[in-house]
């Protein structure tokens, strides 16, 4: 029992009361001590920072730059030091014509090299005898030399009565040689000195010049590769970047990394053009919706890159313009340049500018109703007059002009439209309303003649014509002159010239300003065959203005840039060459002045018998059918029955309108007169009509004295 009580009193010891023991030897013992650091790490550090340091950095690529702008500029010059000795330069841009396809152009590389090599030819051959022909050049030089000096020395001892100075010349000469000998001899030391560090400047200007280093080395600003030519390498790395899986999975897979995608980088206009084989998987849209970032990977701007699509299947043509080439202008307009110029309205089409790739961009008139729209002062009405100017030059074509600005643009029209109305006031609307109703009625008469029958082309231009169609005036019955509705007399005219007036050669053209649905309705912007576009604000007015068909195939001249992108247009129609695939083409348009405008159309008056302009259309009046008859031919000696007609309904459509070859004769039958046919066809002689004046006054003279 007493070893239970033991060995539990063993157990159950209690703790010592008071704090826990300390340990001293902790306490006392010092703090650890900081391992140092090698000295050898620290200088590591101090070096890796020193030698990645932005300025070190910029310093070793200032002094690598440098360095190999004189390597690349000694590489350059030993290049052009070759090729203008050697043939290498025709044999390769004859490899390269031969691989663009242009044997036109091999061919003549090749005549050129085989001409280089005769002449190099000669050259060497001449250098066998040049030897002897310097040694006799320089026997002959020093004997007449030794002589002219020997003269001169005699006219002077003649002249001086000094037998000594026969020598003086050739003294003098010596003393020229021992000074040139002289200032050699002092210069020599530095020009030797300075030589060498004057051949390593002009190597370094030449290299930084072409920009002769790496990437790596070249400055920030030299590096972004903005304009940089186009190479097979810059287009596959562009497409395999532009974000289209298949795309990047299939140039990644392709033994020679894409290169066999491309065909010849061809030279096209301001850019150059190469079509590209898209792989299985990708299709033409999807490259042709990521214009925008194609042209970033090429180093472009949006509006310097066009996709294509040619006749090839999977393939796209990519067109890239030279950086800044299509903010530089393009050349004078053949109207102004060719002074024999002339138009045929049917076959003809009207020279109006360049496409993107510099190719020539003409436009058919023939039968087509026309309207271009776009921002103020981008050059609407300069593209509208260079295609009049051009028909102009057809004298069969006649015109009946409205210019609703009324600034003069159209002036020199006066006296070869039949009808010229400018001004911007209500009263200019409802005369341009009354000149297109005029039009109507002449369509109505044409369309009324027999089958079979020609009818000449009636141009109706109406410039600004924003401002009819937003014009408030009502007539006595009110009817409105503008607006969109069935009761408006400007829009029912130029309705109904849209649906009948091409099949009678009677067409209607307009320019408008920012296209809406009030100041440019749908039903007219929709009946017109062409339709072009300045620059636009939104893409909503590009839709109005060309049509959801061509905005959905890629046409935006809502991206055009006011200002530089004046006068360039995108064109919906079928009288124009557009590239299969696309729903437009972007034409950059002549610009013909004022003034080349004057002599443009003085030459189309020269073509015609003389035109009586009307510069406001009387209606609802009393006529003197034989006097009109007389106002219309004007100076002419003759015109046709169908000419005087279509004149007569110009002057007033409430009279004429409706007159037809009886009627004409039936005037002109009363007063002793009437059509005779000359070669087959009724003509009205002006001297007829005014011996039937002549006639009618004399009568009215007899009954007065009666």
């Amino acid at each position: 029992m007493s070893d239970n009580v033991v060995s539990l009193f063993e157990k159950t010891t209690p703790a010592p009361v008071g704090p826990a023991p300390v340990d001293v030897a902790a306490v006392v013992a010092p703090a650890a001590e900081k391992v140092p650091v090698p000295l050898w790490v620290r200088s590591a550090r101090g070096i890796r920072t020193v030698a990645t340091h932005e300025r070190t950095t910029t310093a070793c690529r200032a002094t690598a730059r440098h360095g190999l702008y004189v390597w690349g500029g000694t590489r350059i010059m030993a290049r052009r030091t070759w090729e203008g000795r050697t043939a290498s330069r025709y044999e390769r841009l004859l490899r390269a014509a031969e691989a663009a396809g242009n044997m036109e152009a091999a061919a003549e590389w090749e005549e050129r090299g085989q001409r280089f090599r005769q002449e190099r030819h000669r050259r060497r051959m001449d250098l066998l005898t040049a030897p002897m022909d310097a040694a006799k050049g320089i026997a002959a030089g020093a004997g007449i030399g030794a002589g002219g000096l020997l003269l001169l020395g005699i006219m002077l001892a003649v002249a001086s009565k000094d037998w000594t100075d026969i020598g003086a010349p050739t003294m003098a000469l010596i003393e020229l040689v021992r000074w040139i000998v002289f200032i050699i001899t002092v210069t020599w030391g530095p020009l030797v000195t300075i030589g060498p560090w004057a051949v390593l400047l002009g190597l370094w200007a030449v290299g930084k010049n072409q920009q002769a280093a790496p990437q790596w080395a070249l400055p920030a600003n030299a590096r972004s590769g903005e304009g940089e030519p186009i190479t097979p390498s810059i287009v596959v790395l562009a497409l395999r970047n532009l974000g289209i899986a298949p795309l990047r999975t299939a140039i990644k897979e392709m033994g020679d990394a894409g290169a066999s995608m491309l065909g010849p980088i061809r030279i096209a206009g301001c850019g150059v053009e190469v079509d590209v084989t898209l792989p299985s998987g990708v299709s033409t849209n999807e490259v042709q919706n990521r214009r925008r970032k194609l042209a970033e990977n090429l180093a472009r701007h949006e509006h310097e890159v066009f996709i294509t699509i040619p006749q090839a299947a999977r393939t796209v043509r990519l067109w890239v313009a030279d950086s800044g080439a299509l903010d530089e202008p393009i050349g004078p307009s053949p109207l102004t340049t060719d002074q024999d110029l002339t138009a045929n309205y049917k076959t003809g089409k009207a020279p109006w500018g360049q496409d993107l790739r510099g190719d020539a961009a003409a436009l058919s008139l023939y039968q087509r109703h026309l309207l271009i729209t776009g921002l103020s002062n981008q050059g609407k009405t300069a593209a509208l007059r260079a295609l009049a100017l051009w028909l102009a030059l057809d004298k069969s074509v006649e015109f009946r002009l409205a210019d609703l600005k009324g600034a003069g643009d159209w002036a020199m029209f006066d006296g070869l439209a039949t009808v010229l109305i400018q001004g911007p006031t209500d009263d200019h609307v409802i005369q341009a309303t009354e000149m297109l109703e005029g039009g109507v009625s002449e369509m109505e008469r044409r369309l009324q003649a027999p089958p079979g029958t020609v009818f000449p082309p009636l141009v109706l231009l109406v410039d600004e014509a924003q401002v009819a169609f937003m014009c408030p005036v009502v007539d006595s019955e009110k009817r409105p002159y503008g607006g969109s509705k069935a009761t408006s007399r400007y829009f029912m005219a130029a309705r109904k010239i849209h649906n009948q007036g091409r099949a009678v050669n009677v067409t209607l053209w307009q320019g408008t300003q920012d296209p809406t649905d009030q100041n440019l309705p749908k039903l007219v912007r929709e009946g017109a065959h062409t339709r072009a576009s300045l620059a636009l604000g939104t893409e909503s007015q590009a839709r109005m203005a060309l049509g959801d068909k061509a905005v959905d195939g890629g046409a935006a001249p809502n991206l055009l840039r006011p200002g530089l992108d004046k006068g360039t247009l995108v064109v919906a129609s079928d009288g124009i060459a557009i590239p299969a695939g696309q729903a437009s083409i972007t034409v950059r348009t002549h610009f013909i002045d004022t003034d080349e405008a004057a002599l443009i159309t003085a030459r189309a008056k020269a073509m015609r018998d003389g035109v009586t302009t009307l510069h406001v259309i009387e209606r609802d009046e009393e006529r003197d059918p034989l006097a009109d008859i007389a106002t219309v031919i004007a100076d002419a000696p003759r015109l046709f029955t169908q000419d005087v007609l279509q004149r007569l309904t110009a002057l007033s459509a409430d009279v004429y309108g409706g007159w037809t070859n009886g009627d004409l004769k039936r005037v002109l039958e009363a007063w002793g007169e009437e059509p005779k046919k000359s070669h087959g066809r009724m003509v009205v002689h002006r001297d007829h009509v005014l011996r039937a004046l002549s006639n009618r006054d004399a009568d009215d003279s007899a009954s007065a004295a009666q």
